[in-house]
C-alpha cells in the first residue's frame, strides 16, 4: 500500500520510515510536516493510508484529518508519541472519520518493536478493508457542548427487571460523533438498556467511555464479563475481543479468530442479540468503512427486529449503512440527528420482541 507520514519531529520521521521499509510490502510516498501540508499532499498523490500525528504547528492532526475527509477521503490512522495527553484529540480525529490510532513506535527496545508490530498490524489491516465512496463527516462537536458530567450516584444502575429493551449500536470510523450526538438527545429517563460495538483499540476504550460519559445524560461504561444490560444505561466494548451475548441477557467476550479484520465484530455482537436476546431490540448501525453489521442487521430484521441505518447525508464514511441498505437490512434509514427521538418512539411501553 501507499503510505503518507504527517509528522514534525524529524525522529519520528525516520522511525516510521524505517518500519514501512522493514515491512518489504508498503511504500511510502510523501512526508508532510504538519497538517496544512497533508491537506496539499492529499490533493496531490492521495494515498491508502496516511499516518497522521495530531500535535503539529499550523494545522493539527484534527483538522487535517476533518479536511481529508471532506476534500480527498482515505484511510487515517492516528499515529501519535503522547497517548495520555492526545486522548481528546484522538478522540475528535476519531469523530472526523479517522478509523483507528496507535503509539508512535520508540526508537529501540522491547517497547518499541512491540509499537512497531501493533503499527504494522493496524496498517495491514486497512489494506483489507475495501474502499467506499467517502462524503461529508459530521460537524465538529465539543464535550463542552454536552451536559455536566453525571455524578457517581447518578450512575448506579438500577436491577436487573428481565424484561427490560435494548438498543444494539454499531459503529466505526466516525462513529464518536455519531454516537456522542445520539446520546446528547437521549433522556436521564430513557427506558431501555444501550450496547454499544465501536471499531477502536482496546487501549482507547476506558478513554472513550469516559468521554462519551460526558457527552450522555445516562451512565456509559465498559462492558464486563457477566454484564446484563440495564435500563438507562450504555454499555461499551472495551476488548480487542468480540463483545457478544452468551446466553440470556448475559454478555460475554469471545476471542474469534486471529485472521478476524474487524474486533470487536458487529456482525458477530448482531448475531448473538438474535440467538439470545429475549425481549424488545432496536438494531442500529451507524457510520465506518467497509461491511462490518450489515449482515447482522439484515439477520435482525428477518427475526423480527426493528433496524435502523444511518443515511449517507450524515455519515462521515458512508460503507457499513450503505451495505446495510444494499441488504434490505434497514426498515428505516435515518440522519444521525433523527436516531434518539425514533429509539425513544419505538421502545416508550413496549418489551417483546414485534414482526415487522
Amino acid at each position: 500500500m501507499k503510505i503518507g507520514i504527517v509528522n514534525d519531529t524529524s525522529m519520528m520521521v525516520e522511525v516510521l520510515r524505517r518500519v514501512i521499509a522493514e515491512t518489504g510490502r508498503h511504500e511510502l510516498i510523501w512526508i508532510a510536516r504538519n497538517g496544512e501540508e497533508a491537506v496539499q499532499m492529499c490533493a496531490w498523490q492521495l494515498p491508502d493510508v496516511v499516518l497522521m500525528d495530531l500535535l503539529m504547528p499550523k494545522m493539527d492532526g484534527v483538522e487535517a484529518t476533518r479536511r481529508i475527509m471532506q476534500e480527498t477521503p482515505c484511510q487515517i490512522l492516528i499515529v501519535t508519541s503522547d497517548m495520555g495527553g492526545s486522548a481528546a484529540k484522538i478522540y475528535e480525529a476519531l469523530g472526523h472519520g479517522a478509523l483507528d490510532a496507535t503509539q508512535t513506535p520508540a526508537l529501540t527496545g522491547a517497547a518499541g518493536k512491540r509499537d512497531a508490530a501493533a503499527l504494522v498490524e493496524k496498517i495491514d489491516n486497512l489494506g483489507r478493508l475495501p474502499h467506499e465512496a467517502l462524503p461529508l463527516p459530521l460537524p465538529h462537536r465539543t464535550a463542552a457542548a454536552g451536559p455536566a458530567p453525571m455524578t457517581a450516584a447518578a450512575a448506579v444502575p438500577a436491577a436487573y427487571d428481565g424484561s427490560v429493551p435494548l438498543v444494539a449500536m454499531g459503529a466505526s470510523a466516525g462513529g464518536p460523533a455519531a454516537l456522542a450526538e445520539i446520546l446528547r438527545a437521549i433522556p436521564r429517563d430513557f427506558g431501555a438498556a444501550m450496547v454499544i460495538v465501536q471499531h477502536i483499540d482496546a487501549a482507547f476504550a476506558p478513554g472513550m467511555a469516559e468521554w462519551l460519559r460526558q457527552q450522555a445524560h445516562i451512565p456509559v461504561r465498559l462492558a464486563e464479563e457477566g454484564d446484563q444490560p440495564q435500563r438507562g444505561q450504555v454499555l461499551l466494548a472495551g476488548s480487542n475481543k468480540h463483545l457478544v451475548f452468551r446466553g440470556a441477557s448475559t454478555l460475554g467476550y469471545a476471542a474469534g479468530a486471529p485472521s478476524d479484520v474487524y474486533r470487536p465484530s458487529i456482525d458477530m455482537f448482531f448475531n448473538s442479540v438474535v440467538r439470545y436476546w429475549p425481549n424488545k431490540a432496536v438494531g442500529v448501525l451507524l457510520t465506518g468503512m467497509g461491511r462490518d453489521g450489515a449482515v447482522g442487521l439484515k439477520a435482525m430484521r428477518e427475526n423480527g427486529f426493528h433496524t435502523i441505518a444511518q443515511n449517507q447525508a450524515s455519515c462521515a464514511v458512508y460503507g457499513m449503512p450503505k451495505a446495510a441498505v444494499a441488504l434490505n437490512a434497514a426498515v428505516e434509514v435515518l440522519p444521525v440527528t433523527g436516531i434518539a427521538a425514533r429509539l425513544q418512539s419505538l421502545l416508550a411501553g413496549t418489551t417483546r420482541r414485534n414482526k415487522e
